[in-house]
């Protein structure tokens, strides 16, 4: 798995010690952490060259293992 990818994921477990009921990963919290992972690479990119296809190989170039 990419370095990126398991530093979010680290950021969206839960603490089994305090509830039973607490989920151990939360899922939704992952999403939206990779999303916004996605949204300040294309900011980053846009603002140097304004290329959608600048854009995707910059996320494709984070995220690759």
């Amino acid at each position: 798995m990419n370095d990126r990818i398991k530093l979010l994921a680290e950021q969206c477990r839960g603490n089994p010690m305090t509830s039973e009921f607490e989920p151990l990963f939360d899922k939704a919290k992952f999403a939206d952490l990779l999303v916004w992972e996605c949204m300040k690479i294309c900011e980053d990119v846009m603002k140097k060259d304004n290329s959608a296809l600048g854009c995707w190989s910059a996320i494709k170039g984070t995220f690759r293992s």
